[in-house]
């Protein structure tokens, strides 16, 4: 790390720090020649995730894509924005762990539906109506039915 004072590429670590929930650390420095101090900041590097669409187009993960779809889903309902915030990190935690790089966006609505699943029915419900595409009433019964059959 160079100082930014002198431009001496040797400082030595006084305090450090975990700041945004451990997302990154945070880094009190002093030059070993100047001996000024400085903050540095250190992110863990993520490999970017590719999203295969329907269409077979590619496009970058996009966190708030998702908040944005389960809100609308949970829309009215009593849901708190962290609780949709959390399935968010917990559904991008689970494909930053896999190996790999390119997910299918049907997983990404596959984990989404499972986690409403658990919090709210009506969340669920919309959300797979938009999902999976219900063509007609007919489609819709069959899963409110299945529903309804995986509660007794």
């Amino acid at each position: 790390m160079r100082c930014p004072y002198c431009g001496h590429s040797e400082s030595k670590v006084i305090d450090s720090r975990p700041t945004d929930e451990g997302e990154r650390i945070r880094r009190r420095r002093e030059c070993l020649k100047c001996s000024k101090r400085f903050t540095t900041y250190e992110v863990i590097e993520t490999v970017p995730i590719v999203v295969i669409k329907k269409d077979r187009s590619r496009e970058a993960f996009d966190r708030n894509k998702l908040l944005n779809g389960l809100l609308r889903a949970c829309e009215k309902r009593p849901i708190s924005l962290d609780t949709l915030e959390s399935i968010v990190d917990e559904i991008e935690s689970m494909l930053q762990n896999s190996l790999d790089r390119e997910v299918p966006s049907s997983l990404i609505g596959k984990y989404a539906m499972d986690k409403l699943k658990n919090v709210d029915e009506v969340a669920y419900v919309r959300f797979a109506s938009v999902y999976r595409q219900f063509k007609d009433i007919n489609t819709f019964m069959d899963e409110l039915n299945r529903i309804m059959e995986s509660k007794v």
